[in-house]
């Protein structure tokens, strides 16, 4: 399979003039598109609306160019929005294609992308350990579509699943059954904590049996190093983008992974970039910065209220959510390495990585 990543600029959620220009420049097909994963302007709550109408304005460019039906494309085309750029980070998309080989595999490992589509869940099950089952089997086939042989070979698995909303709250309670919570918000970070455990069941991070209601957004000490979760009202199933590399890729991408420990680990920044072929002593000269398509993190305040050390109020603050706080800290720290504030950083890591770090994935033309 050759497999390829375009990141284009949005200057609105509706805005796919960028992507519209590399169609017309023939840079590949929209028949060829298989997932696009980006973020928007919007706050990343449960009313962020941005994500849908993203969701919409890229479903009817790619029916329109390929010529298949709208439905045919939100049936098999994942196209993930985290909401909220903060700081100095840019709203964009990456878009990634996936077409017949060109030559035969040579090999080496390179780039490779897997999508799935989970089950709708039920409001009941939702953020529980069935909600982690149902992940978990999305990621399999995901992994499984991308060809990946070794759970050492993924590198970045996004998953976007839903949220509770008064209605579905409502609806669970006329039928007799309890939901995991009452709060809509809340419900996002208990979605995000399921989906990220799934991932940990199916890469082999998180032992099977380990996987309990009680587990679920409360024992961190269980997580995935390559999750990266999202949740928003748009769906109730679990859409999942798996990223890694594999032999049978005859891309000319390559990604790789570290974790970071904190919001201020800029050596785990620069681990992933070395993995991904730089060299990545100090910010990334022109040259190099051409070779790199996009990074990928997750993050998340230090439950402890700390920094190294030091307080932090991202969590006391009652003007600004703390994901908020936390996108634009990341974004810069990686940032202030890559030279480039256009990349994808996604806040509420429950169960995503260490607690208070989360997964960093570079993905870059290989040397």
């Amino acid at each position: 399979m050759y497999v390829q990543a375009f990141k284009v600029g949005m200057r609105a959620p509706d805005d796919v003039s960028e992507a519209a220009r590399l169609l017309d420049a023939g840079a590949f097909g929209a028949e060829h598109v298989v997932a696009v994963l980006g973020k928007t302007e919007g706050n990343g709550g449960v009313n962020d609306f941005t994500r849908a109408l993203a969701t919409l304005s890229f479903r009817m460019l790619i029916a329109e160019r390929s010529g298949r039906k709208l439905e045919d494309v939100a049936r098999h085309v994942p196209i993930i929005w985290s909401g909220g750029t903060e700081g100095v980070m840019s709203p964009h998309a990456t878009i990634f294609t996936r077409e017949p080989d060109r030559g035969a595999p040579r090999g080496q490992k390179r780039f490779t992308v897997g999508t799935a589509y989970t089950r709708d869940l039920l409001p009941e099950e939702f953020g529980t350990a069935v909600h982690a089952r149902v992940a978990a089997e999305g990621v399999r086939q995901a992994i499984k579509d991308a060809g990946i042989d070794s759970p050492r070979d993924v590198h970045f698995v996004q998953i976007k699943t839903g949220a509770l909303t008064t209605e579905r709250i409502q609806d669970a309670r006329r039928r007799g059954k309890d939901v995991v919570t009452g709060d809509t918000y809340k419900s996002m970070g208990y979605g995000r904590a399921a989906a990220a455990i799934g991932i940990g069941v199916a890469t082999g991070e998180v032992d099977p049996a380990r996987l309990t209601d009680v587990v679920v957004g409360s024992d961190f000490s269980v997580y995935s190093d390559v999750a990266s979760t999202s949740s928003g009202v748009e769906l109730m199933n679990c859409e999942v983008i798996a990223l890694g590399n594999s032999v049978r890729s005859t891309s000319d991408l390559v990604i790789a992974h570290a974790v970071m420990k904190d919001a201020l680990d800029v050596a785990a920044v620069r681990e992933a970039l070395r993995g991904a072929g730089f060299t990545a002593d100090s910010e990334l000269a022109d040259a190099e910065r051409e070779r790199l398509v996009n990074v990928f993190a997750k993050c998340e305040p230090d439950a402890s209220g700390r920094t190294r050390g030091r307080r932090h109020v991202m969590f006391d603050d009652s003007d600004i959510n703390y994901t908020r706080h936390i996108r634009g800290v990341v974004n810069a720290v990686i940032a202030s390495v890559t030279g480039d504030p256009m990349c994808y950083v996604s806040a509420g890591a429950e169960h995503q990585g260490p607690p208070g770090g989360g997964v960093v994935a570079v993905l870059a033309r290989a040397r």
